[in-house]
């Protein structure tokens, strides 16, 4: 069962990557991918509040945490496109896009991360008074 619910979250999150990426298409920003960054941000938000978050929900199955972790953010997310579109960039000559596209990756990762987990935590302290 485990693995059906996995595989049914990773369909899911593939399909809203791919709706991201139809709704902002690099070639409507003047060649730069921000649906891979949107997605991108919203995973690294998301992934940290839910690991935060369900470690002090009891309710919350293993199976289902690992849907909505691997499957789901698994499949949403996605570091071999930001590799790809950086590569096009590169041999696009927009050395100075694809620089801002990954260093928006790293620190706005880092950031999403850290605000998932600071609202994960807040959440948990103001269930516990």
């Amino acid at each position: 069962m485990k693995y059906v619910l996995i595989g049914s979250a990773g369909v899911v999150g593939a399909l809203l990557r791919y709706y991201v990426g139809m709704i902002f298409p690099a070639e409507r920003l003047d060649g730069f991918p921000f649906g891979t960054l949107l997605v991108n941000w919203i995973g690294c938000f998301l992934l940290s509040w839910l690991m935060i978050w369900s470690s002090e929900i009891r309710s919350l199955s293993e199976p289902v945490r690992l849907a909505l972790t691997g499957g789901l953010l698994g499949s949403f997310t996605t570091f071999s496109t930001l590799s790809v579109e950086v590569i096009d960039l590169f041999r696009g000559g927009a050395w100075a896009m694809a620089a801002i596209h990954v260093l928006l990756h790293l620190w706005g990762g880092l950031l999403f991360a850290w605000c998932g987990y600071s609202i994960a935590v807040r959440q948990i302290r103001r269930k516990s008074r």
